[in-house]
Parts: structure tokens; sequence; C-alpha cells
């Protein structure tokens, strides 16, 4: 039977150990000994579009990991250079997956062992409502593709693993298209929603009136496609009708960097705006409101203190 790490244990992780658990051997690792007992003793529920309890081992001590087929890292990008460093020595017979927003997370995890990396992302979301319940919110896929030392039958290999627990993945050759549509839409649609306190509704596809919101979310994503271009990638799908559609389903989705501005706690922006204003740079396009918000936001970080 397979075994599988799932390190991080947010409502994405959640989610994915939980399924999993229903084809594979599961062990999560959590930040909190607490977390990692009461996990061990009630299990994992899912509710939503899923319902069920999962059972699966969980610790917060890395060392008592036992060997692993593949070890998937499903922390938040601020959480991701020190879990990697947890790791490091361990897992020496895993795959190692990362899937975080954004760019850059590879070569995070690849500075600390040399174990084979795939690469995904993922659109699924759930909201947590303890350690030990989180509810399936987006029942929508995560891309996965190989990154170093691995390959597309690797790719696809997890991705038959995790549509087998009943999750929605697809493998790709190269992941960099739907990474790159992501990245824009993240960029994007996180963005605002930490500046302006608006879930992703309605408001981010109107474009009716000159003082709707769908205009700027339009240009900013209009810029993000003309980095893409330079940098030599064409995009798996269009960050704006991605936008339109999510708008369309009438589900009030909190992006995650309204959930950490709310909370005033650290962003994601370095992975995601950070690195989208940084390869604009590098191939030489200009994106003066990528830039802004990139901008805007860190102020707001800025302000909590």
């Amino acid at each position: 039977m397979t075994r599988v790490c799932v390190a991080g244990a947010g409502s994405i992780g959640s989610l994915l150990a939980a399924h999993l658990a229903r084809v594979a051997e599961v062990w999560v690792l959590t930040r909190r000994a607490e977390h990692a007992r009461a996990l061990e003793t009630e299990g994992l529920r899912i509710s939503g579009r899923a319902d069920f309890t999962a059972r699966l081992h969980a610790t917060a001590d890395a060392a008592a990991l036992p060997d692993v087929d593949l070890a998937i890292l499903a922390c938040k990008g601020t959480d991701l250079e020190p879990l990697a460093a947890r790791l490091e020595g361990r897992l020496p017979g895993a795959t190692v997956m990362t899937v975080q927003n954004g760019l850059g997370a590879e070569e995070i995890v690849a500075a600390h062992g040399d174990w084979p990396l795939l690469s995904a992302v993922t659109f699924m979301s759930g909201t947590r409502h303890g350690d030990t319940h989180v509810e399936y919110v987006l029942d929508t896929a995560t891309w996965i593709g190989p990154y170093r030392g691995t390959t597309e039958d690797d790719a696809w290999a997890v991705a038959d693993l995790v549509a087998s627990s009943g999750l929605k993945a697809e493998a790709f050759a190269d992941l960099r298209p739907a990474q790159w549509s992501k990245l824009i839409f993240n960029a994007t649609v996180n963005a605002v929603a930490a500046l302006t306190e608006l879930p992703h509704d309605f408001h981010f596809a109107a474009r009716e009136r000159l003082s709707d919101l769908g205009h700027l979310v339009r240009d900013l994503m209009d810029e993000g496609k003309a980095v893409a271009a330079a940098a030599g990638v064409e995009l798996h799908d269009d960050p704006w009708e991605m936008n339109v559609l999510a708008t369309q389903r009438g589900h009030r989705h909190y992006p995650s960097m309204l959930e950490d501005v709310e909370a005033r706690r650290p962003t994601e922006l370095e992975l995601i705006n950070g690195s989208l204003v940084r390869e604009a740079q590098r191939v030489g396009v200009a994106v003066p409101l990528q830039t802004a918000i990139y901008r805007l936001v860190k102020a707001k970080e800025a302000s909590y203190s």
C-alpha cells in the first residue's frame, strides 16, 4: 500500500490527507503536538462536498515519520522554508510534491534535500473549522507536473492516486502554463481582496459602470498575461475567464490573503505578487498596476505593527 506524508494541516493539507487516507496509509506532519494528538484520537472529519471521517496517523515530530513514497508539502508559502528545513535529511525514499501558490516553491524545497520533486497547484478550497474538521468547498482540480528528477509519468501516477481518493487531479508534461494561469489569477484576486476586504464575488467581474472593480481586475490580469508572453509561457487558461467563471458560481469565496489581512498575519505576497513583479522586471515588461498593489499589500502588512 502506498504510504503518504502530508506536511501541513491547514484546509488544503487536511483535504488531501483525509481523502488520500481512503486509498493509502497517511501520516500528517503538524506544527503543534496537540493538533497531532487530536487527529490521532478523533480522526479528520470532512464535510461539505464530501462527508466522512478519515483515520490516519499524525505527529508534530519530523523524526517520528516513517519512510514514505510521497511527501506532499501543503503549507502556506510563508511556512515553506521552515517546513522544508524540518524535513532536511529525512524521507530519503520519498518523491516530494510542492502545492503552493505563486512561483519559487520548488527552489526553496530543493535547497533542503535531493528528493525527486513534483510541482503542483490546486484550485480546490476548504474552510477550516478546527484541528479535526474541514469543510470541502470548491471541488476543482489539482494540477501536477514534473520538476526535478521526475517525469510526466510520475506526475500522472500521483494524479491517479489523488483522483482515486475522490479528489480531482490532472497531470501535465510542463506545469508552467497552468502554474502561470493561476499565478496571474491569484496575484490579482488575492491582492484586490486583501485591499478592498471584499470576498471574491460579482464585483470582480463587473464592468458596466466606470467605477466597477472589474475594469481594474481585467487590467491587472492583462499585465500578468503580458509578462507570461514575454517569458515564453503560453497560458493553459485565460485568468480573466477563470475569474468570471468563479464569480458566477454564486459562492462568496474568501481568498487567503483576505483571511490573512483580517487576522493581521503575513500573507503569501512574496511568492505570488512579488514573483510576478520580479519576473516582469527580468523580462523587461512594465507592470505599474501589479507593482502598485504589491506595494500596497506590503504596506498593509506593515500597518499591523
